[in-house]
């Protein structure tokens, strides 16, 4: 998730081999075009840079991109794991579950935030992560 947006906001530091570098090339391009059209079709955003821009799609969509990756509504990812396991209190090995949401809380403002996007996943510097 976080990696995503790195690249949606022009921030990724990594371009791998060969390859994946002209590759992402390839993307850049594509995602510069994309964003470049939202900049024009929105006349709130036509004095604000591009990397802006960027920023401001990723900050509006983020909630979406989270849901659509953690998702398994016609279970299609049953088995897989989006997290690793982390230590938890008593030191042994711990899963986030239900997509790190909880159920039966709403997303909301304040406390009740218990149901949307880990806030700190896409914000932290890479090569902390």
């Amino acid at each position: 998730f976080a990696d995503i947006g790195d690249i949606v906001r022009g921030k990724d530091p990594f371009y791998g081999n060969t390859h994946e570098s002209a590759q992402r090339k390839v993307l850049d391009e594509k995602l510069e075009e994309i964003f470049k059209n939202i900049k024009r079709n929105n006349e709130d955003l036509k004095n604000i840079p591009l990397p802006k821009v960027r920023e401001y799609w990723w900050a509006l969509n983020r909630e979406d991109v989270w849901k659509a990756i953690t998702c398994d509504d016609d279970n299609k990812l049953a088995g897989a794991s989006y997290f690793r396991g982390t230590c938890d209190d008593d030191g042994t090995s711990s899963r986030a579950i239900h997509q790190c949401r909880c159920k039966d809380k709403k997303p909301g403002k304040g406390s009740g935030d218990v149901s949307i996007v880990p806030t700190y996943f896409d914000y932290v510097p890479q090569f902390l992560r």
